[in-house]
């Protein structure tokens, strides 16, 4: 076994990275509470070396969370800052405000309704409502879905940018049942039809007797922040049931954009 290879070096090198992610933190929180600070300072505050202290400046001016203050040496708080906090505070907006809406569409239409966040290249369920008809129905709440095969994941691929979308469909797709949707070309094409039509659907493309609507939920800045789906077995949602289920969808999803902002 080479010397990088023994069980000690990799325990070490963890601990090393673990001590790097906790003194980046910490300069983070100096920056916050002291408005901008000194190289000199930073290392003072956090018992480091100098050069220690402006190598963990440098990868987080990097990556745009700090940023020098002209020339006088100084550093504060970066733009990558902000936009990390707007992300979250997104999340945590749709998660609060999305709980009456979906809990007045699960006592509308039976059924179970989750809202949904992006999350890479996955739809992660933040919150879920159960009606009075789904009282034995699984619980989505915390799992990370594929797009390709799920109505959330759905409405977040139409509504990508193009070079997004395309590079998430030149993956291979995975099969999860006999109705999955893994050709590019089919599924382009359904996509296409999302926005004009207000909703997406999937017809036991993730669990066989599954079928689930979804529309989107925009930010106030028109960005789709989430999505909202309600699902249930086939045999509670036959094809002909399923537009009007999509209209009730949208309604509500429109009704939480109003609650996120959009269009007031």
């Amino acid at each position: 076994m080479t010397r990088a290879g023994r069980p000690g070096e990799r325990r070490k090198a963890a601990s090393g990275a673990v001590q790097s992610v906790d003194r980046a933190v910490s300069v983070l929180e100096i920056l916050a509470r002291r408005g901008e600070a000194g190289v000199t300072e930073i290392a003072d505050e956090l018992g480091v070396h100098r050069s220690t202290a402006f190598r963990l400046l440098g990868v987080l001016e990097n990556r745009g969370l700090v940023a020098q203050a002209g020339d006088r040496g100084k550093y504060h708080l970066g733009a990558g800052v902000l936009r990390l906090a707007g992300a979250a505070a997104v999340r945590l907006d749709v998660s609060q405000e999305a709980v009456p809406v979906c809990r007045d569409l699960a006592d509308e239409l039976g059924e179970t309704v989750n809202t949904a966040v992006l999350d890479e290249d996955a739809a992660v369920n933040i919150m879920q409502a159960r009606g009075t008809a789904a009282v034995t129905a699984q619980d989505w709440l915390g799992r990370r879905t594929a797009l390709h095969a799920t109505s959330s994941g759905k409405v977040f691929l139409a509504h990508m940018t193009p070079t997004l979308r395309e590079d998430h469909l030149s993956r291979p797709l995975r099969r999860f049942t006999e109705h999955t949707v893994t050709e590019a070309s089919a599924l382009r094409a359904e996509l296409e039809r999302v926005p004009g039509q207000g909703y997406a659907t999937t017809r036991e493309e993730l669990e066989l007797g599954l079928v689930a609507v979804a529309a989107p939920v925009h930010a106030h800045d028109g960005t789709i922040a989430a999505a909202i789906s309600v699902s249930g077995p086939v045999f509670r949602m036959p094809p002909e049931r399923v537009p009007w289920l999509g209209e009730r969808t949208a309604a509500a999803a429109a009704e939480l954009s109003r609650r996120m902002g959009y269009g007031v």
